[in-house]
């Protein structure tokens, strides 16, 4: 006699129905797991991007901050002014800084000749190993930041002519596009700026920008 209690097995609706829930969860927890992994590597590489734009403006202050009053002679036996750049010049930036470590003792200035420039979005800094050079010497270049779009550099003459307008901003009709010797005043000298902004356009960052006032010779 089989009693009315005995086990019986599960129905194939039940077991269906089983697998279709153990198989929600599973895509929700695979979901959830995936949506956290995505947010955790986007975390880490805007992370790392914040990182690196920072080290960049750093090196740049640096190179800003400490400008020498020092001409140079260029490769053509042209003499070029210690600050120049801008929409007209060949680079962005290009000075003169102070400040160039020499910890092995080698036979050159502490002065660096440097230039700031913008290539197929990327930012590049150069440094020749002399200041005053000829047609063999090379700038050793590096890429320093990678989907910039631009990177645009403004002068401000003096800073008795600094302004600031109602907003409490700064005011930026004094300022030069361009700091480069005037062609038709040859042999003139074109002293260093007083100030400097530079604005660098990171791609899905949007703009980055730093003021400078530079040191008094």
């Amino acid at each position: 006699m089989v009693s009315k209690f005995s086990a019986r097995g599960f129905t194939l609706i039940e077991v269906l129905v089983a697998m279709a829930i153990t198989a929600l969860v599973a895509i929700v927890s695979y979901s959830a797991l995936s949506a956290a992994i995505s947010s955790a590597e986007a975390l880490r590489i805007s992370t790392e991007r914040a990182r690196d734009i920072g080290q960049v403006m750093a090196i740049l202050s640096r190179d800003i901050r400490q400008v020498a009053k020092r001409p140079v002679i260029d490769e053509f036996g042209q003499r070029m002014p210690a600050v120049l750049g801008g929409e007209l010049a060949r680079d962005e930036l290009t000075l003169t800084r102070a400040g160039w470590h020499n910890s092995t003792g080698a036979p050159r200035s502490t002065l660096q000749r440097v230039h700031w420039w913008i290539e197929d979005e990327t930012l590049w800094r150069g440094y020749f190993p002399v200041l005053d050079r000829t047609v063999g010497t090379e700038r050793i270049e590096t890429a320093v930041l990678n989907e910039v779009e631009g990177f645009e550099v403004r002068f401000l003459p003096s800073l008795a002519m600094l302004e600031i307008n109602r907003d409490d901003a700064i005011d930026r009709k004094n300022w030069e596009d361009s700091w480069v010797e005037d062609v038709s005043q040859p042999n003139q000298g074109l002293p260093p700026p007083a100030a400097v902004e530079v604005t660098m356009e990171v791609s899905g960052l949007g703009a980055v920008k730093r003021l400078y006032v530079l040191p008094e010779h």
